[in-house]
């Protein structure tokens, strides 16, 4: 059975243009360093799952488009190069921490704010717009994606 998420990324580090323009339009999504995160991407989240792409830490932070997981996991290079920001020096090759998957951008959209996915009350329950979620991947419902990528992205 098909599931939803909403995947925050950094437009600075990957925005859904650099998605769209990499090699058949796959990334590996790098540097989850949160166990909740990463154990979604390990034990939920399958390929063929849909992604709304949320651009985070930015002026107008919002969903960006749409993706779909492109991959199982594997060992998330970054955590054993000391010159990344993702380096941790408790993983190993023979026991990693953290995981990455890779994403398929599928296709931009128009940003959806905060402030008018909070103004749907239809997405009242929907995780990120809960006070203190700071998590990085989420899970969506299917009505919210289909209230999303039906209503809000037309």
């Amino acid at each position: 059975m098909q599931q939803y998420w909403l995947m925050k990324s950094e437009p600075d580090e990957c925005s859904i243009d650099d998605a769209l323009a990499a090699p058949d339009a796959t990334v590996p999504w790098t540097g989850v360093r949160n166990y909740q995160a990463r154990n979604f991407m390990r034990d939920v989240m399958r390929v063929g799952d849909g992604v709304l792409f949320y651009h985070s830490s930015c002026p107008q932070p919002g969903i960006a488009g749409v993706a779909r997981v492109a991959s199982g996991t594997r060992p998330d290079p970054t955590q054993f190069d000391p010159g990344s920001p993702y380096f941790d020096p408790k993983s190993s090759p023979e026991k990693p921490r953290w995981l990455l998957l890779d994403v398929q951008a599928l296709q931009k959209t128009r940003l959806i704010g905060l402030p008018e996915l909070r103004a749907a009350p239809e997405l009242a329950d929907l995780q990120i717009l809960q006070r203190g979620n700071r998590l990085s991947i989420t899970p969506v419902s299917e009505d919210h994606w289909r209230f999303i990528t039906e209503q809000l992205m037309r």
